[in-house]
């Protein structure tokens, strides 16, 4: 016994046979620099999507809540996503106690594994070298460090795509089935997180594979027939269970207007993405490189505009520039080469989501692109080290200088995007590029020796400073400020945002934006989100765990009670007196308060730590619940108050379904009408209590 444990620490640190003795200590040093700096700090942001967070309260308090993924523990409505994401952060809640750990560390493991299945995915057929290369790129990545400690479906999203990649990789070693298997099961698992964008990467894996995979074609086809059943039965049971489930015994399908997942999955979360009609949303996008809408211009150009480049784009024109000089390498190589499928697997993965994104004319945020960061940080890692391998080959340091040298003139151009930040980056990036780019012509010609060794480890330094240094200074401003709210973005202040009624160059901040679903939300002063400090959103390493009153954590109170567009996108900032008005007698009731919008309901919900009804869903605009239903609630005293302030509009029913004051319609008249006839209703009916600037209406106390 004493032998075998003393051994697997040592096999834990020496890792394969054939690696060198620095590649185990290597990837644990990189794993574990990853994960403290996605910790750090990480208290800053709060709850950080209260949207999310009040439906892992929600699962945290009762099973039922968890399963569906329901907004409030009274089971009234769901988010607008499936809620495997949710699971993990309410299995933490429940054992750790609400607070801003509690909710976040799952997302920062799921970065660290992330790093580490990508790790293992190059390595396999490549070098530790290029392993580690792919994983350090990937955790510098400035969307990956922020939505890797951000409660948002994106980062479980990315570790279950890269698990696929990796398993239908290794199914193409030998033409085992067993992998293949398994990449459906997480493909299925990727659907229960953001249903049909883990579809993205399907088709050019399924083809790969097809053609590539060391078995007969009938073989094949087979293989690829049990991995689609597998991913059928690990996505397709929830959907089952929930479809099969009586409407009446379980929680609305938020961001539905028929109460049916099925209808969710393939219209607002669905086609409504690519043509821009998703029903009960705020509108669609450009299209076909037009001249833009609520989420910015479509086109080819997308990923590299001002609103999504400094995200993403750092190294993705090296990328394109190493996937075509790593198919070139091996062009001669058999049907079932590993490594050029390895690049095919990647490229196509990478190629296929950022068209998607490229051209959707729905709803579309900066943060999606998180799930592009493994595919780029792989065909960097895996391209970089096989034309260094080549480098005696003229082409092959020409392709390396060109590499280096367009990504630090592309730096230059992101970096002047935010000119006040680090102003002198830009011209050092620009410099030791072009000192990197020239040296790596040179590299490897030198004759063998001391001298040689020495200039081309120099090229290969400043080439590698000048790629990462953009990167990682948009990384450290991610990390070392707060972000909360429903639109989040990294890096310093940029020079756009995308959504409803979007900012022009020059505004907003992490955490700023426009509205949207349930991944986003809400006008907010720039850089302001739920709860989020008013100046810039940052707080210091010292802003603590969100406090009762204070759902999204920080602020200082001077934010008004209710949030932007109305309150109906945004959440509100509770006060004490509100605070313990709700909570008086609340465990009488099924629900403490409802309110219009799910933002608002989650920040009062977050505050009390009670449930508070999302009346219309996120966007307020879905049929749930009835005028007819919601008089039954009242009627038997599930409901002790229903909440006005904050909503906007004239007399407490405007942003219920026409427009928010700022020239935004809501679509989904049906939806709105059943907000706005509730309103209604309850307004005629009930003494009103008000506390600051929001107006309480006693369920219990009809008028006279």
């Amino acid at each position: 016994m004493t032998t075998t444990s003393s051994a697997l620490p040592a096999a834990l640190w020496r890792g394969r046979p054939d690696d060198p003795r620095w590649a185990r200590p290597a990837l644990l040093g990189l794993l574990l620099a990853t994960a403290a700096l996605y910790l750090w700090n990480l208290s800053a942001s709060g709850y950080a999507n209260s949207f999310y967070s009040a439906a892992v309260q929600a699962g945290s308090q009762s099973w039922q809540a968890l399963f569906f993924g329901s907004l409030d523990a009274g089971n009234a409505i769901t988010v607008d996503k499936p809620p495997a994401a949710l699971w993990p952060m309410a299995l933490s809640v429940r054992l750790f106690g609400l607070n801003s750990w509690a909710v976040l560390v799952p997302q920062v493991l799921m970065g660290v594994a992330t790093v580490g299945v990508l790790y293992a995915a190059v390595r396999r057929r490549f070098s530790p070298a290029a392993g580690l290369i792919a994983g350090a790129v990937l955790a510098l990545t400035p969307v990956a460090a922020l939505m890797f400690r951000f409660n948002n479906p994106d980062a479980l999203l990315a570790l279950l795509m890269t698990v696929t990649v990796y398993c239908v990789l290794r199914a193409l070693e030998q033409g085992r089935t067993k992998w293949l298997v398994w990449a459906g099961v997480a493909v299925g698992l990727a659907f229960l997180t953001k249903t049909l964008q883990a579809f993205l990467i399907l088709p050019p894996l399924a083809v790969l594979y097809a053609v590539c995979a060391p078995v007969r074609w009938r073989g094949r086809l087979g293989q690829l027939a049990l991995a689609a059943g597998a991913m059928v039965v690990s996505g397709g049971w929830w959907v089952a269970v929930v479809e099969l489930w009586p409407a009446a015994s379980r929680p609305y399908i938020g961001g539905s207007q028929n109460n049916s997942f099925l209808e969710l999955t393939f219209g607002y979360n669905g086609l409504g993405r690519i043509n821009g009609e998703e029903t009960g949303s705020v509108g669609g996008g450009g299209r076909g490189g037009g001249a833009g809408g609520q989420w910015g211009e479509t086109g080819i150009g997308r990923m590299f505009n001002s609103e999504v480049g400094g995200q993403i784009a750092w190294l993705l024109p090296a990328a394109l520039v190493l996937l075509v000089a790593g198919l070139v390498l091996t062009r001669a190589g058999r049907r079932t080469d590993t490594a050029r499928a390895a690049f095919v697997a990647w490229g196509g993965a990478l190629l296929m989501t950022a068209g998607v994104f490229s051209f959707m004319a729905g709803i579309f945020h900066q943060y999606y692109t998180v799930a592009l960061a493994p595919c780029i940080a792989a065909l960097v890692g895996m391209g970089a080290t096989v034309l260094w391998e080549e480098r005696a080959s003229r082409w092959a340091r020409a392709a390396l200088g060109v590499t280096v040298a367009t990504t630090a003139a592309w730096a230059y151009v992101l970096l002047g995007r935010t000119p006040d930040y680090l102003p002198w980056l830009r011209w050092a990036v620009v410099v030791a590029g072009a000192a990197g780019a020239v040296g790596l012509l040179f590299a490897g010609r030198l004759r063998a020796g001391r001298l040689g060794r020495w200039f081309a480890l120099a090229a290969v330094g400043l080439g590698c400073a000048a790629c990462v240094a953009g990167p990682v200074a948009y990384t450290w401003s991610t990390v070392d400020s707060a972000h909360t709210g429903s639109i989040v973005t990294a890096g310093p202040s940029s020079a756009g945002r995308m959504g409803p009624g979007r900012m022009g160059p020059g505004s907003g901040g992490p955490g700023g934006g426009g509205g949207g679903d349930g991944d986003g939300g809400g006008m907010r002063k720039p850089g302001q989100g739920v709860g989020q400090p008013p100046q810039g959103g940052r707080t210091g390493a010292g802003g603590g765990v969100p406090g009762r009153g204070a759902p999204g954590g920080g602020g200082d109170g001077s934010r008004r009670e209710g949030g932007g567009m109305g309150g109906l996108l945004d959440g509100a900032q509770v006060s004490a007196r509100a605070r313990k008005l709700l909570e008086a007698g609340a465990e009488h009731y099924t629900w403490a308060a409802a309110a219009i919008g799910a933002q608002n309901a989650a920040s009062y919900q977050l505050a009390t730590g009670d449930p508070v009804m999302a009346i219309g869903g996120f966007n307020g605009s879905d049929p749930s619940p009835t005028l007819a239903r919601f008089k039954r609630y009242v009627a038997d005293g599930e409901i002790h108050y229903f909440i006005v302030g904050g909503t906007g509009g004239t007399g407490g029913t405007g942003g219920t379904g026409g427009t928010d004051g700022m020239g935004m319609g809501m679509r989904g008249a049906g939806g709105g009408g059943t907000s706005a006839g509730i309103t209604s209703w309850v307004e005629s009916r009930f003494e009103r209590v008000t506390v600051g600037e929001v107006t309480f209406y006693d369920l219990t106390r009809p008028k006279e």
